[in-house]
């Protein structure tokens, strides 16, 4: 039985993390089952993580990280994912902050180098609310002496149990009937912040991705690291978009190398009959379809990911290039997991296959911003001309 091959090196170093990530991965492999079926987050993962110096694979090297581009990460993160979709999503939520902060620092912004410090120094882990507000946050923000009071429920905080800052948003209604949004982060340990232990879900259930109740929580202004329109897809938001959607689509796209893995190790060790399984014509197009599927998703998001050579901008073209790739790629890992089940056959429908798991967990791709529809429909309202800040 042969692996499907990790995608080939396009740029020089491309792959100089996936050893990393492999090496991890094992260590994580046997535990998966265990966290799905208990519904528990991936804590001794997070652990051997940091220990490896993998949360810090996207803060630059004169500032104590790994040094990983977006090229390096995505491929990082394919490898991670065929081992523990759950570790690899959840540490995504932090990796891309990581990049997004990266970005931020070469474009002056004073806080981004701070942050990324303490990722170093304090093995600081970054956390979002931002897939669940998007364009419409939750909650309120009033404006008092010295910034401001947020009170808001948020969802979708993946890896809650270990975060220390969650970055999120919140809309401040001003008396002239205007809605801004403010973006800020906010210190898990701060008065009034609270986990709400909300997720128990169909798939990716190892991330722990609970609400996070913010109660009259006060925002020094300070803090406030950004401010857009109300249902607006501005700046601020193309900058997370940009930076999340090609780290997250490799995740999915380890998923499908796993589920295609595991489908061609089970029928190269069984019969039908009297037949290998692997000598039956059907099956050998089911395995060749899935080849096909990851050769071509692959593609589609190397050919995104040339946006981010050299010095690149968070404009509507690199979103649209994104999209596209993340599109292309989360579709068809829920493709070939549907094609790996039933190339095994009913094995697969029971709990103790991990096709079964594979199955679930890639489900959860098309529920990432931009979703595959607004991926469309936002690529048709670039080639129209059209309004493209809102969804």
């Amino acid at each position: 039985m042969s692996n499907f091959p990790g995608p080939a090196p396009a740029r020089d170093g491309d792959d100089a993390f996936v050893g990393l990530a492999r090496e991890l991965g094992a260590q994580f492999a046997p535990r998966a089952a265990e966290h799905d079926r208990e519904n528990t987050f991936v804590d001794a993962n997070y652990k051997e993580l940091a220990e490896a110096g993998y949360l810090r694979l996207a803060v630059p090297e004169e500032l104590g990280g790994l040094g990983a581009n977006m090229r390096q990460v995505c491929y990082a993160q394919a490898e991670l994912a065929r081992y523990c979709s759950s570790t690899a999503l959840a540490a995504n939520m932090h990796l891309y902050i990581t990049l997004l902060q990266g970005f931020r620092r070469r474009g002056g912004a004073p806080d981004a180098e701070g942050v990324l410090k303490r990722v170093v120094e304090e093995d600081l882990v970054l956390m979002t609310s931002g897939g669940s507000d998007w364009l419409w946050p939750t909650g309120d923000a009033v404006e008092v002496e010295g910034g401001y009071r947020v009170t808001a429920r948020k969802a979708f905080c993946s890896q809650a149990p270990v975060a220390g800052v969650m970055a999120t948003s919140a809309p401040v209604r001003h008396s002239d009937g205007t809605i801004e949004v403010l973006m800020f982060g906010v210190p898990m340990n701060a008065e009034g912040v609270e986990i709400v232990e909300t997720w128990d879900t169909l798939g990716m259930r190892a991330t722990a991705s609970h609400d996070v109740q913010l109660t009259d929580v006060f925002v020094p202004a300070e803090k406030i690291t950004a401010r857009r329109g109300w249902n607006l897809l501005d700046g601020p938001l193309n900058a997370a978009g940009v930076h999340i959607a090609p780290t997250s689509a490799s995740v999915y796209w380890g998923i499908g190398c796993a589920a295609r893995d595991e489908a061609v190790r089970v029928v190269t060790k069984r019969k039908r009959g009297d037949t290998p399984m692997a000598e039956i014509q059907s099956v050998q197009r089911m395995v060749g379809l899935m080849d096909h599927k990851l050769t071509v998703s692959w593609w589609a998001l190397a050919g995104s990911l040339n946006a981010f050579d050299g010095e690149y901008n968070v404009g509507p073209a690199t979103m649209n290039a994104v999209m596209h790739g993340k599109r292309s790629v989360v579709e068809e890992a829920v493709a070939i997991t549907d094609i790996a089940m039933e190339t095994v056959g009913g094995a697969s429908y029971f709990r103790t296959s991990p096709l079964e798991r594979l199955y679930r967990d890639a489900r959860a791709g098309k529920f990432h911003p931009l979703t595959p529809e607004n991926t469309l429909l936002y690529a048709g309202r670039v080639a129209l001309d059209q309004p493209i800040d809102t969804e």
